[in-house]
């Protein structure tokens, strides 16, 4: 037997056969953007682009309202913030825009 009889690896992000060296350990990071295709990252402030009823509550959050302090989720398409008015709020990022 020789060295080369390794054996490949699948990659599922690629979808292709790799050899073990070549597959990275360590998952992509993910990109998250906003309605305008801006790049979000932890600790950003967002802006709301249209007035949100928030679910469970009586509370409508106004467009032009500012979230600061936002955190990534593993959900690239959901952002994780606080409002004044409202502990644990997730909001999508089709209705943000960075600041």
């Amino acid at each position: 037997m020789t060295g080369d009889d390794e054996s490949y690896v699948y990659d599922e992000a690629t979808g292709e056969w790799l050899p073990p060296g070549a597959a990275s350990s360590a998952p992509a990071a993910i990109l998250v953007r906003d309605a305008a295709g801006n790049a979000l990252v932890d600790g950003d402030s967002v802006t709301l682009i249209k007035d949100l009823k928030v679910k469970g509550t009586s509370t409508t959050l106004k467009q032009g309202t500012v979230i600061r302090s936002i955190r990534l989720t593993d959900d690239p398409d959901e952002i994780d913030c606080r409002h004044d008015t409202i502990k644990g709020l997730v909001l999508r990022t089709e209705f943000v825009r960075k600041r």
